[in-house]
Parts: C-alpha cells; structure tokens; sequence
C-alpha cells in the first residue's frame, strides 16, 4: 500500500524546515512544496520543458541544470516513448524540441539560472563536484538500468539531507515498470530515505 504523503513524519519535518505546505492536490505539487527555494537542482529528462517551467515559477531554483540528450532512439523497445516511436518526425523533432526549450528559457538562460546541457545524464553529471545538487529529479530513460545509472550518480552528486525525486514510479508502462524497480532496490540498498511515492512520484531523502 503507497502511504499517504501526512503519514510520512519525514515529510511533515522536511516541509516544517523549508516552511513549505506538505500536500497539494496536483500530481506533483507535493514535490514543488518539498523543494527548498534558492536551490541547486537538476532535472533529468526535460522534454519541452513544461515541469522545468513550474520549478522556476513555483520554487525559484538560484541554479537548474536541464539535461537531456534530445536524442531519437528508434530500437523497437522506444516505439512507446516520447523520444521514439511518438517522435514521428524523429531526429528533426528532438532538434525542435531542444531549440524550443532554448528559446522558452533564454532570460534564464541570459541571467544564469537556468543551464541547459544536451547530452546524457551519466555524462553530464560526471562533471559536477560531489554534493553539488540540492535535489535531483529523474524523468530520464525509463528502462530498469538507465534509472539505476541514475539513480546511483544522483547519490553522489545530491548533498546529505537533499533529494533525489523523480516520476513514473509505477508498474507496467512500455519500460515494463523499470523505475519502480530501480527504485525499489536502491532504497533497500542505498543510505536514502523513502519520503514519499504519491501520484507516481517518488520523494527520497539522502541521509548523512
């Protein structure tokens, strides 16, 4: 059974130390309400960049790292996915996808809060510092081991007491439920701690 995010004292308390409300009625407010405004953060899997826009007008991140590679993947395991087979346009329609995001976020881009980086996760957060990032949000590559990859380079680069959040923590989909189990795993066996899973999102906490 998925607890309710008032159930959870971890969030109650994380909520109470940013003076952030702990529970809202859209899918992922809660996250929005979680997240520490003046914060370092990353996004992982941007798309058009329409979560992006409520973490700048909901939380005031002072830097957020968008990553994705906008690159179409045509193994048939995609035909499901946004950057496959719903790419109909293929290649041509990440390179829009990425050149609109560009464009949707060029003040923030001009003043320095927003960075956008074209490329894959691994490869982009391999060049931060250690307990860079205030919180990561993973929407990336669905598939059981990309999430792990994820997952276990988000650890390294998020503070102690930061986050690691990220969507579709559920079963089945074209992934065949790849997050929940790379999820499910690393908190078994990661020093993270389960925050929240609400409307297929998943908050953890890293300890330290």
């Amino acid at each position: 059974m998925i607890p309710s995010l008032g159930q959870i004292p971890a969030i109650r308390n994380f909520a109470r130390l940013f003076g952030r409300a702990p529970m809202q009625p859209s899918a992922r407010q809660f996250l929005l309400d979680l997240i520490p405004a003046d914060s370092v953060g990353a996004e992982i899997g941007v798309h058009k960049g329409d979560f992006s826009a409520e973490l700048l007008a909901q939380v005031r991140p002072r830097e957020l790292h968008l990553i994705d590679p906008w690159q179409h993947e045509t193994s048939d395991i995609y035909r499901d996915a946004w950057y496959g087979g719903k790419a109909s346009a293929g290649q041509l329609e990440m390179d829009e996808r990425y050149q609109q995001t560009c464009d949707r976020f060029e003040e923030e881009m001009d003043d320095g809060r927003v960075i956008v980086h074209r490329g894959y996760s691994d490869e982009v957060l391999a060049g931060f510092s250690d307990d860079y990032f205030d919180w990561v949000y993973i929407d990336g590559n669905h598939l059981y081991e990309f999430v792990r990859q994820d997952l276990l380079l988000s650890l390294q680069k998020v503070r102690p007491g930061g986050m690691i959040t990220g969507d579709d923590y559920t079963e089945g989909g074209w992934w065949e439920g790849g997050v929940k189990l790379a999820v499910d795993e690393f908190v078994r066996e990661a020093p993270v701690e389960l925050m929240a899973l609400e409307n297929r999102q998943f908050a953890l906490r890293v300890k330290g």
